[in-house]
């Protein structure tokens, strides 16, 4: 875990687009949406991060922060969003610092509890989160798990 460089893309607004294209390949929402929530984020409009981990210059893993990760409670909110780590990269423990990242930075600006919803069962577990409720996620027919780190 070392080796490698965690950035809020505060510390390097130059990778936003390359940060929105990275995104955009994992998840598949459009480009332009991660942008704009980067945009808002570079601009200080909000407080809701994105988070990358580098080796070297290559984006190997990273998570966002978003009022709403497509769900039908809009009122647990900020919600963690589009975590992800190559798959190469797997089992070094990046997306549980990522998480441990994000929650310490949104806890120094008053940001708390944080949410995240998810299909995985024991993951986040591990890195201090807790079950909270089923959701239902936007134009989705089945339930998914949300947690929460207060």
């Amino acid at each position: 875990m070392s080796d490698y460089t965690y950035i809020t893309l505060r510390d390097k607004p130059q990778l936003k687009n390359r940060a929105a294209e990275w995104f955009h390949s994992k998840w598949g929402i459009p480009q332009e949406a991660y942008l704009a929530c980067i945009e808002s984020y570079l601009t200080k409009k909000t407080e809701y991060g994105w988070y990358l981990c580098l080796d070297g210059e290559k984006i190997i893993g990273g998570l966002g922060v978003i009022e709403n990760d497509f769900h039908n409670r809009k009122d647990l909110a900020p919600n963690v969003c589009a975590v992800y780590t190559e798959e190469e990269y797997r089992c070094n423990g990046i997306a549980g610092h990522l998480l441990d990242i994000a929650v310490k930075d949104l806890k120094t600006k008053g940001v708390t509890p944080v949410y995240l919803v998810t299909d995985h069962t024991s993951f986040y577990e591990r890195y201090g989160w807790e079950f909270l409720r089923m959701v239902q996620g936007d134009d989705e027919p089945d339930m998914s798990r949300m947690y929460i780190h207060r």
